[in-house]
């Protein structure tokens, strides 16, 4: 079963020609209907996450502003983040999604959960909007699960690093964030040698890849060193920052996945999940409406049994070298803060 909450394609939150727009919602549900799930879809409304859920993550005062900024009618808070005079509902509902995701798995049981909201979350901060993200959604999610004494496993496959949810986390034992992506890119953080706080040491665990890095060295580093850090965690729940701009058609990136390749990365990213109905997707990037509509439907697709993608995985980027090196420097990191 696939439960969708949503779509929140948020018209009111919306600059011109800025590549987070409303349309990808629309192709995100486009992907959702090719896989003609009928009666194994369910699609529930998403709802405002309240201020003392978004206080899990954001300052109060970061919280004022931002809605009293948008009250206002809004304007650029960075190069590339705007809000208008509706950004605050809008990101209040795309971070309430989660809540409602985790609620709708824990009643059921089973299924798998996709958030299709916008905007995206895993570059927000503490007290800062940042990288087209206002809130956190994912860690509301994550933060929320937390405190009620899971353990929660945050996997970021967007292109850009997650540096908010990393931050957010960055010495918090009882979450574990894996993210890969482009390096270097935008946002400049991510490094190998990132393990986390005093308290957090290991519940970081970052995997910059070069430019061109295609399918099979993506598998590669989930098998080799993604998966032996999880099965060491445990986790009792699985969230995914699902961000498509890895793939090779992206305008704003210069990864090489293809759709096929994002199927792959979800049935791995499933089996950590310690029981059906503990995983949860969110959307984060993708701005080619073609390459997101074939991943989201390849990667939903991968987790229902439903239609395979017409995508092949990719094979013989660079990488492979990285990938070793990517481990030698966290098992030194490691052994430095031992």
């Amino acid at each position: 079963m696939l439960i969708v909450v949503g779509p929140v394609a948020s018209e009111q939150h919306e600059r011109p020609r800025h590549p987070e727009r409303p349309s990808r919602i629309g192709a995100v549900m486009g992907g959702v209907a090719d896989l003609h799930l009928d009666s194994d879809l369910v699609e529930i409304p998403s709802r405002p996450a309240d201020i003392d859920e978004l206080r899990l993550v954001h300052s109060a005062d970061y919280l004022e502003r931002l809605q009293r900024f948008s009250a206002q009618g809004g304007g650029p808070l960075d190069a590339d983040t705007y809000a208008t005079a509706g950004s605050w509902e809008a990101a209040r509902l795309a971070a309430g999604g989660g809540l409602v995701a985790v609620d709708a798995l824990r009643t059921r049981g089973t299924g798998v959960a996709f958030v299709a909201a916008r905007p995206p979350g895993h570059h927000a901060l503490f007290d800062r909007a940042m990288g087209f993200c206002l809130l956190n959604n994912v860690a509301v999610a994550a933060a929320s699960l937390a405190a009620a004494g899971e353990l929660v496993l945050i996997v970021d496959w967007d292109v850009h690093h997650g540096n908010g949810t990393q931050a957010l986390f960055w010495d918090h034992p009882e979450v574990l964030y894996v993210s890969t992506h482009q390096w270097p890119f935008y946002p400049g953080t991510g490094r190998a040698d990132d393990i986390g706080g005093p308290r957090g040491r290991g519940s970081t665990m970052n995997l910059p890849l070069p430019a061109g890095t295609t399918g099979d060295v993506m598998g590669r580093a989930f098998d080799q060193l993604v998966a032996p850090a999880v099965a060491d965690f445990m986790p009792s729940w699985v969230l995914v920052s699902a961000g498509f701009d890895a793939h090779r058609d992206d305008p704003l990136a210069e990864m090489a996945l293809s759709a096929g390749d994002f199927a792959r990365l979800a049935r791995t990213t499933a089996e950590f999940a310690p029981a059906p109905g503990r995983m949860v997707l969110f959307l984060e990037g993708g701005y080619d409406l073609e390459a997101l509509r074939s991943s989201t439907s390849a990667t939903l697709g991968a987790l229902v049994d439903a239609a395979p993608t017409s995508e092949a995985p990719t094979t013989g980027g660079p990488g492979a070298d990285q990938l070793r090196h990517i481990g030698t420097v966290r098992r030194a990191a490691l052994n430095r803060s031992a």
